[in-house]
């Protein structure tokens, strides 16, 4: 399927959004998640299915000011 990852476009077969992030080497970093402007807690992220056109957003936290 076809999703669009921090405004780049990505074709996966990941099936979940922590699926999703074990694929891109983010699932075990400290990060925020949303899909499609929906913030999704990291405990629901294995049963959040992923669907073609979801937009996805991986924020991390950064250090500094």
């Amino acid at each position: 399927m076809k999703i669009i990852v921090n405004g780049e476009a990505l074709e996966t077969g990941a099936p979940t959004l922590a699926a999703l992030l074990d694929d891109l080497g983010k699932g075990a970093a400290k990060v925020a998640t949303s899909v499609n402007e929906a913030f999704v807690p990291k405990h629901q992220r294995t049963d959040h299915s992923l669907h073609d056109g979801d937009r996805v957003e991986i924020v991390a936290p950064r250090q500094g000011g």
